[in-house]
């Protein structure tokens, strides 16, 4: 068995939860570049993770706060897809990522952090990405600012032409 160590992760997970939904209260406001909305598209949108695995893991978001799959729409469904391809071709050319991990969390005994709010995580990884770190110094290392990624994820195309991000 392998374990994967996540320790920058304890301050998401003992932080103070603010009512509502996070993804549903950021994809209202018009702050897109502080948020790290990537993309909206017209049933969901694409997301950093503000407390990634990797560097350049981000999620794909359908709009309507729906807790499990199964009662996304076929509309839905296919869009976030089509969203997971967009997000693999703009990770692949501006982080060379050597393969992913993509996935829905459903439930929060399944690990989910917003269980109500069902989500796609796409994240990019490199042969060793998991290195000494983790293991002596119990220490993750994400090599990039998400500011940073954000802004290499909008050169390599991830935002539609016609819409672009909102500054």
């Amino acid at each position: 068995m392998h374990n994967l160590w996540a320790p920058w992760r304890i301050e998401y997970i003992l932080s103070k939860k603010q009512p509502g939904c996070i993804f549903c209260d950021k994809v209202q406001e018009d702050r897109d570049r502080e948020n790290y909305i990537l993309h909206r598209g017209r049933t969901a949108f694409i997301m950093l993770n503000t407390y990634p695995y990797n560097n350049g893991h981000l999620m794909v978001i359908p709009y309507a706060h729906i807790g499990s799959i199964e009662e996304l729409s076929a509309e839905e469904v296919t869009e976030m897809m089509q969203l997971v391809q967009r997000s693999v071709r703009a990770l692949r050319k501006s982080c060379l990522p050597e393969g992913f991990n993509i996935g829905m969390n459903i439930g929060r005994s399944a690990g989910a952090g917003v269980a109500d709010h069902v989500h796609m995580h796409v994240v990019p990884r490199w042969h060793g990405d998991t290195n000494y770190m983790g293991v002596l110094a119990n220490t993750h290392t994400i090599p990039e600012m998400l500011e940073s990624t954000y802004d290499r994820l909008i050169a390599a195309g991830i935002a539609t032409p016609e819409a672009p991000e909102q500054e």
